[in-house]
């Protein structure tokens, strides 16, 4: 199958791993609401980010969302309930509606990082929704359509989802199930879908990123 995933199914409850395939890339997946699990992925991540061989000019990339459950009553907004972060083939899933303590501080002082570059679809949403949500700040966020129709210059990109972007940098084929998109994301678990669901959107949106900063 071009599109898949693998359950580690470890014995913990603090967090568990996962494997999503997509196409030819494999995706190594941490779904956590555990603060030293998320505190360990940031650092592994950040001594990733700088022994990759990045050109001069090109940022450190990192692929960016978040997820929700739906707001079904008008008065009523819910918070975020996962943040996903991606760079290459790693993936943090990380619940934070179900941290005990909290966003940990060297996460905090990772997004706020000016060093980096956060990627994603409609990015000034999310970090709107983090900052209010969990007073968390984004050092530099870069959304991808805007991006996108400055290197393919054409301005109809500003207006396009990632489905059209995926198609059209990557030449994918990905799927937006609706009984996925509008799940309880504020639940304990995730399942699989949604586990598979949420890596890609950080990841394809790393991926985009790089493809357009390297046109």
């Amino acid at each position: 199958m071009a599109i898949s995933i693998e359950d580690h199914q470890l014995p913990y409850n603090t967090h568990n791993l996962y494997d999503v395939n997509f196409f030819d890339d494999k995706i190594r997946t941490l779904v956590t609401h555990t603060p030293s699990f998320v505190n360990t992925w940031v650092a592994e991540t950040q001594q990733k980010i700088h022994h990759n061989n990045h050109p001069a000019d090109h940022p450190l990339l990192v692929g960016l969302d978040i997820e929700w459950r739906p707001n079904r009553m008008r008065q009523i907004e819910n918070p975020a309930a996962t943040l996903q972060l991606s760079t290459d083939k790693d993936c943090l899933i990380f619940q934070l509606l179900h941290c005990p303590t909290g966003i940990p501080q060297p996460l905090r002082d990772f997004l706020s990082n000016k060093n980096y570059t956060f990627v994603g679809v409609g990015i000034e949403g999310d970090v709107e929704k983090l900052v209010g949500d969990y007073d968390v700040s984004i050092g530099n966020a870069v959304d991808l359509r805007v991006l996108a129709a400055e290197k393919l210059g054409a301005v109809q990109w500003k207006n396009s989802g990632i489905k059209a972007l995926v198609k059209e940098i990557l030449g994918k084929q990905i799927e937006k199930p609706k009984r996925v998109t509008l799940s309880r994301w504020d639940n304990e678990w995730l399942t699989g879908d949604q586990v598979q669901y949420a890596c890609l959107d950080a990841f394809l949106c790393y991926k985009i990123g790089e493809s357009l900063y390297a046109a």
